[in-house]
């Protein structure tokens, strides 16, 4: 059996994708942009018109790993990476504290 191309199976795989998300009820809204996007117009919470892009990326087949592993190491990675955020935002949150006890602290003292 001859294999079929790349181009051939990530357009089949994108329309997939496409077709679960349009089929739940709001195909009308969504307009085909090309192959891999499709596109509203929505206004933001400023009244502003904004357009809106849903694309579908089919990741590249690894020798090191399976689809499923490559999914869960970004799911994992993303994860790290908001971990890391919070961490800092929370060590600025605790450094902004600590900075104006000080300036609180100094003034009494003047």
């Amino acid at each position: 059996m001859a294999k079929v191309s790349k181009a051939i199976v990530d357009k089949e795989l994108r329309e997939e994708v496409f077709y679960r998300i349009m089929e739940n009820g709001c195909k009308d809204d969504f307009v085909k942009i090309n192959d891999r996007q499709y596109g509203i117009l929505l206004t933001d919470s400023n009244g502003e018109q904004r357009y809106i892009r849903i694309g579908a990326i089919v990741a590249e087949l690894r020798e090191d790993m399976t689809a499923e592993e490559l999914m869960q190491s970004e799911i994992n990675a993303y994860n790290a990476k908001q971990d890391a955020k919070a961490e800092k935002a929370k060590k600025k949150e605790e450094k902004i504290a600590k900075d104006k006890a000080k300036r609180e602290e100094e003034k009494k003292d003047d």
